[in-house]
């Protein structure tokens, strides 16, 4: 059997170019969705589903429902990790970005408070645990569809792409929003024009459909697949085997996204509320040093994955642990300036920080388990992080900036989750040198069949 390495496994459809671009759209349109909310949560729903004379308390109790999503993750991912491992990675991608356009677009219909009373946040809950669900299963399948196919030399750059998606859809969502608010008056946005970036998921959908449609199974997927289905072989629960044989390292690499996912919720989202309700400058400033942050971070993904294929994993996260230490308090500082400028360089700072991890995460969690229980460990590491650190960042830094009246506090908070990303980076091993296959090989080897992989 040849190498999936080989050319002949990466031309015309399988061509890495045409499965990395089909990754990006996907991740794209899914965070696109899922961001949408946390940036309306910030703007909007506070006011439409969470009246409240104290306007920082309306905002808590919207992004608590914002987190509501992230509770919903590691259940999806482990629902779509194990059926991407049953039954192929692009079937299980099509599955998510159908449910989270479905849901997203729901939630441009949904009635206010003053019209449905307390049924419209159950509403606007319901559609988001939908949404964290999808949301679950989809970076997982996404990073997997380029790193099996692609070439080992430059895995971490190919794997990249699918991570561009996330400030790709934030800056989509933000711009949307920017462009709503700018041209609406702020009574028609709060009455209507918000519903209209919801509605857009709809043709977004369609554009990442299309291209996941278009793209074949994975090789490595296909071989594992085809050992299963041999006379003697054991069929395989990948869910339980990954959790079973490799939860050691499914912490470990969740630990390693808290400096990475705490951030980007902050340097993202948390900051829109800063700067709009502490330091009472206007929404327009907050939305466009977003923007500029998430653009600079689309653009520098890829540069640092190339870094990682040339220095290997360790040393790129080791230095964006650090920097997520120094730059918590810098970040607030320049915010509190209320200088526009400064404003811009804090966020753009703290997501290029950001990019520095997206570079190498992809690869890294890819190279850690083997094809028959990749999607299933992968998801459950991404998305064990989100919960706690990502999807629990935007309610903590508020209540903390309730409790002591500044940021700083907010600061100490996002220096200890660079401190626990430090800590378990250190703890873990390099793996640029990984071949994948190798991985199947090491595992059948060390139990005797396929459907148990050792850690």
């Amino acid at each position: 059997m040849s190498s999936p390495t080989t050319p002949e496994r990466r031309r015309g459809r399988s061509s890495l170019g045409v499965v990395a671009g089909s990754s990006l759209a996907g991740t794209a349109v899914e965070w696109y969705d899922f961001f949408l909310y946390g940036t309306a949560a910030a703007l909007v729903f506070n006011h439409l589903f969470f009246p409240s004379e104290d306007p920082l308390v309306g905002t808590l109790l919207a992004f608590a429902t914002y987190a509501v999503g992230f509770v919903a993750r590691p259940l999806g991912a482990a629902v779509f990790g194990h059926y991407g491992d049953v039954l192929g990675r692009r079937a299980t991608l099509i599955a998510s970005l159908l449910l989270m356009g479905g849901s997203t677009f729901l939630i441009a219909f949904l009635p206010s408070y003053d019209s449905i009373g307390v049924l419209a946040p159950l509403a606007l809950v319901v559609l988001r645990l939908i949404q964290g669900f999808a949301l679950g299963g989809e970076w997982g399948g996404a990073v997997l569809l380029v790193a099996e196919h692609g070439d080992s030399r430059r895995r971490a750059f190919w794997s990249s792409w699918p991570n561009v998606g996330p400030p790709l859809g934030n800056l989509l969502s933000a711009g949307v929003l920017a462009l709503l608010s700018g041209l609406l008056t702020e009574e028609d946005f709060l009455s209507w024009g918000w519903r209209i970036a919801f509605a857009l998921s709809a043709l977004l959908v369609v554009v990442g459909l299309v291209l996941r449609l278009y793209v074949e199974e994975t090789p490595l997927f296909q071989e594992a697949r085809a050992r299963q289905e041999q006379p003697g072989a054991t069929r395989s629960m990948p869910l339980s085997d990954a959790v079973r044989h490799h939860w050691r390292k499914i912490l470990l690499a969740a630990c390693t996204r808290f400096g990475e996912n705490a951030g980007f919720y902050i340097f993202s989202l948390f900051v829109i509320t800063f700067v709009t309700q502490a330091m009472k400058m206007d929404s327009g400033t907050a939305l466009m040093a977003v923007m500029i942050g998430q653009g600079i971070a689309v653009l520098t993904i890829p540069l640092f994955a190339t870094l990682a294929d040339r220095v290997g994993r360790r040393p790129i996260y080791l230095a964006a642990s650090v920097a997520t230490v120094v730059w918590a308090f810098a970040f607030f500082a320049l915010l509190q300036t209320r200088q526009t400028a400064l404003v811009v360089l804090a966020v753009a700072g703290g997501l290029l920080i950001f990019a520095a991890y997206s570079g190498v995460i992809g690869a890294f969690f890819s190279e850690l388990f083997p094809t028959e229980v990749r999607y299933s460990g992968v998801s459950l590491a991404y998305n064990l992080a989100s919960v706690v650190a990502g999807g629990l960042a935007p309610m903590i830094a508020l209540a903390l900036y309730r409790a002591f009246g500044t940021g700083y506090a907010v600061a100490f908070y996002l220096a200890g989750m660079g401190i626990v990303s430090l800590v378990a980076t250190v703890l873990s091993r390099e793996t640029r040198n990984i071949d994948l296959s190798s991985l199947d090989s090491t595992a059948q080897g060390a139990t005797g069949s396929t459907s148990h992989a050792g850690t």
